[in-house]
């Protein structure tokens, strides 16, 4: 949006730059004088060619258009940039996803679970603009990826490192959310979130995970639990990333939906329930929306001056058109 300093001076322009043109039209009209052809005995008028006629056109408007510009620049224009300013620091995030060979089910199409999941984080992690994001993935093990941090550069590019079964053939659930907590709980900011991605029951880990659900309410952590994926046979396909061998079959899908719903009400989260690569989406854009309600922001007016750009503008035409008038089109004018 452009404004102007000087509205008053820009409306003069409207007003005194017409009535200023035509006063330059009307002074070159001269007098006329009729001629009668039939007195000319030499050979016809020759009329001047597309070209000179194209040279006076853009002399004119290069003239006119500089004129524009610099009456624009005296009535004090400014570009106006409106910005919604979080007047709280963000939430800080905890991002676990689950690694483990289940996740390599093929129900999400064009891809696997564990595909569709890092899709839909990487776009949630691209809207972020003032939180803290950190990730842990967990399998038979639980690990860190990346700590608290808004370089969100640096978040993808490990986010896309990952691989499944690089921590084993298990689902720590507990151990999961235990490491998660563990790089919370020292956070300073008003909201301490965890959202959990997974596919599988609890079977490993020495920590249960209804045991750290506790744990994370009481430190004020809360839980948004999504169980991915849809129950009966499915088909499975992965590369475990030490051995490189190829695994390839079927088996039996589910989660245990209870557990997840026992998590997610202990600390205080929610559960959500994604069948398909679609529901997975919508269901971070909810999230996404429960964090942004109740937060204060302020809108920020910012002007950014174009009078020097204006300015120069201006002059570069009346420049141009001085050149072409003096120079290439004197034996013309």
């Amino acid at each position: 949006m452009i404004a102007f300093d000087h509205p008053a001076r820009f409306l003069a322009l409207v007003i005194l730059l017409p009535l200023f043109y035509l006063f330059h039209l009307w002074k070159k009209r001269g007098t006329v004088f009729p001629f009668p052809f039939s007195m000319w005995k030499q050979e016809g008028f020759i009329p001047r060619s597309y070209g000179i006629r194209m040279c006076i056109m853009l002399q004119h408007v290069s003239f006119w258009g500089g004129i524009l510009l610099l009456v624009l620049a005296w009535s004090g224009p400014s570009r106006v940039i409106k910005e919604h300013v979080s007047l709280e620091r963000g939430a800080d995030i905890m991002i676990l996803l689950d690694e483990s060979p289940s996740m390599a089910a093929k129900d999400f199409q064009p891809e696997n679970r564990f595909e569709a999941a890092r899709g839909v984080i990487r776009k949630f992690v691209e809207r972020r603009t003032k939180e803290a994001v950190g990730l842990v993935s967990f399998a038979l093990e639980a690990a860190l990826r990346v700590p608290l941090t808004t370089d969100y550069s640096y978040f993808l590019q490990q986010l896309d490192s990952l691989s499944i079964m690089d921590l084993g053939d298990g689902t720590a659930l507990g151990m999961g959310i235990a490491t998660g907590i563990l790089h919370l709980k020292h956070s300073i900011a008003r909201e301490k979130v965890m959202i959990l991605l997974t596919d599988g029951k609890q079977n490993a880990g020495e920590i249960t995970p209804e045991t750290a659900a506790v744990m994370a309410g009481q430190l004020g952590i809360r839980i948004y639990v999504i169980g991915i994926g849809t129950p009966g046979e499915t088909f499975i396909e992965f590369t475990n990333p030490k051995t490189g061998a190829t695994y390839r079959g079927t088996f039996e899908g589910g989660f245990d939906e209870a557990l997840l719903r026992d998590i997610a009400t202990r600390s205080g989260g929610s559960y959500f329930y994604a069948g398909n690569p679609d529901a997975l989406t919508s269901v971070f854009k909810m999230i996404d929306s429960l964090e942004s309600q109740g937060k204060r922001v302020k809108l920020q007016v910012r002007k950014v001056p174009l009078h020097t750009t204006y300015a120069v503008g201006g002059l570069v035409l009346l420049m141009v058109a001085f050149l072409m008038r003096t120079s290439f089109l004197r034996e013309v004018l």
